[in-house]
């Protein structure tokens, strides 16, 4: 072979190894290089999509982390603690977030209302509470809207619309009173109202939405069982205000055995009672439906 072409092949044989060499060297260099830790993606659940919910209020339930088994269970507490929620049959989103709440709690339904049949049917298999929450006339010039009672009608015409109110939430145990605060205070109306309630054997909830209300009086002369509100917890659509008012209930439970607390279907009260109930479970509370409490 001659000289040159060994020469040749001995030139390419070093730069092949050469090349060999510094690809290795480099390879190495990289496989030993630290690794930065990747931050991870952050992703969100998505929202709850309130498909149902009327257009001028879109209410969103609050969302509810996991409960721990001792969080679920009521404790055999000293005092009893009632949870209305009025107003319900317009807001189902919220409404379903509270009955979802694993505690007992009642939602009172408003006759002829968007959802009133339906929420009814999701409170009973909820296991929840379930009452009406007649409309009667209010101070004023304001109306309590479709169904109310008002001190202008007859005897009759009390009795019937009573009777037409009742059947929108035919398997409501109780009724309270929406609004109120003028039709609550005249014995003759209210005399009227609870010879019907008593009719059903339904019991009556005091919203007391006017201290010279004779509505619980009525219903206890009537042989009717009655309760009155203790405290409402949401005068303020602020969720401070709320645990302050679940706080308020707690210490009127603690002097006298129970209290009725009633909230509204709102955002703000619902995430307030969320994380509110296992402190008032840890103070001793039991938690109970409105019909426990009716004497």
């Amino acid at each position: 072979m001659p000289a040159a072409m060994v020469r040749r092949l001995l030139f390419l044989t070093i730069a092949f190894l050469l090349a060999l060499f510094v690809a290795w060297a480099l390879f190495g260099q990289f496989y030993r290089m630290p690794q930065q830790p990747v931050a991870p993606v952050a992703t969100s659940s998505p929202a709850p999509v309130a498909t149902a919910a009327p257009p001028l209020r879109a209410a969103t339930a609050a969302p509810q982390s996991p409960a721990s088994p001792e969080a679920t269970a009521t404790p055999s507490g000293t005092i009893t603690v009632a949870i209305i929620i009025d107003d319900c049959g317009q807001w189902p989103v919220t409404e379903r977030g509270f009955l979802a709440l694993p505690i007992p709690l009642t939602l009172s339904i408003l006759p002829y209302v968007r959802y009133t049949a339906q929420i009814a049917g999701d409170a009973a298999a909820a296991g929840k509470g379930l009452m009406l929450h007649l409309p009667m006339q209010p101070l004023g010039r304001d109306t309590a809207g479709r169904g109310e009672i008002t001190t202008t009608m007859t005897d009759a015409q009390i009795a019937s619309q009573t009777e037409d109110d009742i059947a929108q939430v035919p398997t409501a145990h109780g009724l309270n009173n929406h609004e109120g605060s003028k039709a609550t205070a005249d014995s003759r109306v209210m005399k009227d109202v609870i010879a019907i309630v008593k009719a059903h054997d339904l019991f009556f909830i005091d919203s007391l939405t006017n201290p010279q209300s004779v509505a619980a009086q009525t219903a206890r002369d009537a042989g009717v069982s009655e309760a009155s509100r203790s405290v409402f917890l949401d005068n303020r659509a602020d969720e401070a205000y709320t645990e302050q008012m679940l706080e308020q209930t707690v210490e009127i439970a603690k002097r006298n055995g129970s209290a009725i607390a009633i909230g509204h279907p709102r955002p703000t009260t619902l995430a307030a009672l969320a994380a509110y109930y296992p402190k008032m479970q840890a103070e001793g509370v039991r938690f109970v439906l409105a019909s426990d409490l009716a004497r």
